[in-house]
């Protein structure tokens, strides 16, 4: 009964977004099956009533003094979801841990994740996972940053290992069509991929994964021509060409109309339809029918975007969970429990 009503959620939600979106591709409207989930878990068992409640309050303290958490903790969970599943093995430290990808330079966000277990253990100890505290931080998170707060449903349970070699990540050079089979690949579509790419919409990247697109664009020793002059100019300011070993690695923003305020709007999609995305395979979007008429149509209405954001990261946070007796509840979000 909780899933059908679980599934009629979705249908709402949903029917009220293509009710106001002009767009005409084929997408999901619900959770992937089977859906192991459930809303409000830790309520519905009586093992932590207020566990929602107290990661939302350390969140809201936390983003007071930094609003960088939001898009910190999107990308660690992006990391975390797209590799083994939402099992938070990207938390797990090791050193050969899946934190020492070079896909995953920069991940920021653990010592925050911590503290908010720290405080779940102090109350409802070995209780709440770590895998749900990261996707309920996240949500809570964005939402300060002028997300919607979307339904996160709960019941996960961690992994037990992690790897560097488990990790997958794409470059962020790719084209629209591996993105798109990475992607699908994760069980998500093609509306999925183009909502959840504007995440880029705040946050920062490093040079690195952009110098290509300067300097030397598919290996032509030409920048990427789909780049507007005005942006390379900007960007290779910021970012020289790397021609030592150590040379620094600055930051940029992913999306300078966001900037250091790092709100979450639609600016974003006007800037690909602009020629003005930092990354690739942002600029990518202008070149398949249905991801350009979704960029479009978000680039035109931010509530379009924000509801599309709301079902989009549900999936997200549904990919390849461990539910019932599979993993464990990790008393300490950083390690395995010992046997």
């Amino acid at each position: 009964m909780r899933r059908e009503r679980l599934g009629f959620g979705f249908a709402l939600a949903v029917l009220s977004l293509w009710c106001s979106m002009e767009v005409a591709v084929e997408a999901a409207w619900s959770l992937q099956t089977p859906v192991k989930l459930v809303w409000h878990y830790y309520k519905v068992h009586n093992t932590c009533d207020n566990a929602e409640a107290y990661i939302r309050h350390q969140v809201e303290s936390f983003y007071k003094y930094d609003k960088t958490i939001a898009p910190k903790l999107l990308r660690l969970l992006y990391a975390d979801c797209f590799v083994n599943g939402c099992d938070a093995s990207v938390l797990l430290d090791g050193p050969n841990s899946e934190k020492t990808a070079p896909q995953n330079r920069g991940l920021a966000g653990f010592a925050f994740i911590d503290k908010i277990k720290t405080v779940l253990e102090a109350r409802c100890p070995g209780v709440v996972s770590c895998a749900d505290i990261l996707n309920l931080a996240t949500r809570d998170a964005v939402h300060l940053a002028g997300a919607p707060s979307y339904p996160v449903y709960t019941g996960r349970r961690d992994g037990m290992t992690s790897t560097k070699d488990s990790v997958d990540l794409p470059s962020p050079s790719i084209s629209w069509e591996a993105s798109l089979a990475y992607f699908r690949s994760r069980g998500l579509d093609v509306l999925d991929m183009t909502t959840l790419l504007g995440a880029h919409s705040m946050g920062r990247t490093h040079c690195s994964f952009i110098v290509d697109r300067l300097y030397n664009f598919n290996d032509t020793g030409k920048p990427d021509p789909s780049m507007k002059a005005s942006l390379l100019e900007e960007m290779r300011k910021l970012c020289p060409p790397k021609t030592k070993k150590g040379q620094p690695n600055p930051l940029i923003f992913l999306n300078p109309a966001s900037g250091s305020k790092y709100s979450f709007i639609n600016s974003y999609y006007s800037r690909v339809l602009t020629n003005e995305a930092v990354l690739g395979v942002d600029q990518q979007l202008l070149y398949n029918e249905d991801t350009k008429q979704i960029t479009e149509e978000f680039a035109a209405g931010f509530e379009d975007f924000r509801r599309s954001f709301a079902l989009s990261m549900s999936r997200m946070g549904n990919i390849n969970v461990l539910t019932g007796k599979e993993g464990e509840i990790r008393k300490n979000c950083r390690f395995p429990n010992k046997k």
